[in-house]
């Protein structure tokens, strides 16, 4: 296995509870990189990080994109934190910067197929489906230096979900009817992402985005509506450009969307 996750890994880290994987991952960046007579930000501690791997049974703070909470109860999912320096890509590093939690959204994907036979559909820009429901997350945030924690949460077991979710999220036990392992989860998903982070640092950009396309068909024909400082507009999908903006036709003009949330209808 241990040749299949490159710099993923190297370092794993496991927590039975934790407040939040990302948080405790940028913990274990910042404290690496603190100076020290016989190294430097610059030399090999950052190569200390990358690939440092946070997991845990619970998170009792975990979240997701712009505040919003993650349901994280004990053994009921799977919450992965991972350091990851796309910034050192050989080609257009600030390319595979912006593609990274696009690849993410691939490698989890291909991850849970591989450890579980089920498809899942992404939706933009960073969350995972079956059918209208919530499967998995990704959140991705800078830690300095160039490093990115980039934490994913996987629904596993079924679980009761709070009120104010349980009509829109899904688990992988509930969509399957069957016991999933969760330790082959890990890996495969780990494993996954490994080969996605090793398409950015070689710059095979086209093989993320064509795969990310492939396994998102809300991309395109899909009504949306979003707000912005003049207001509510509303528009059709389609499709992502070459650095993973989602374009919406809004009338005759062709808007290129790069964060916000969005409301899919």
């Amino acid at each position: 296995m241990r040749d299949r996750l490159g710099p993923l890994g190297k370092t794993i880290v496991y927590n039975p509870t934790i407040g939040s994987t990302n948080d405790a991952a940028a913990d274990l960046v910042a404290r690496t990189l603190q100076p020290r007579d016989d190294r430097s930000p610059e030399g090999f501690a950052l190569r200390d990080v990358e690939g440092i791997v946070v997991v845990a049974d619970e998170q009792t703070s975990g979240r997701g994109r712009r505040g919003h909470t993650w349901f994280s109860p004990r053994g009921s999912g799977l919450y992965v934190s991972t350091v990851l320096m796309p910034a050192r890509a050989r080609v257009d590093p600030a390319r595979a910067t912006t593609l990274l939690t696009l690849a993410a959204g691939v490698a989890i994907a291909e991850g849970i197929a591989a450890a579980t036979r089920l498809a899942v559909d992404l939706k933009w820009p960073n969350d995972l489906f079956v059918g209208r429901r919530k499967l998995a997350g990704i959140l991705a945030e800078g830690s300095g230096h160039g490093a990115i924690v980039l934490g994913y949460g996987i629904n596993v077991a079924r679980t009761a979900f709070p009120p104010e979710i349980s009509d829109r999220a899904t688990s992988l036990e509930s969509e399957l009817g069957r016991a999933i392992d969760r330790h082959q989860l890990f890996a495969e998903t780990l494993a996954a992402l490994a080969r996605r982070y090793e398409d950015l640092l070689d710059a095979r950009f086209d093989a993320i985005l064509d795969a990310w396309r492939r396994r998102a068909p809300g991309a395109s024909g899909a009504r949306i509506r979003w707000t912005t400082s003049s207001g509510e507009q509303s528009g059709i999908t389609a499709g992502i450009d070459d650095r993973g903006a989602l374009l919406v036709q809004v009338g005759d003009d062709l808007e290129r969307i790069v964060s916000g949330e969005l409301q899919w209808q």
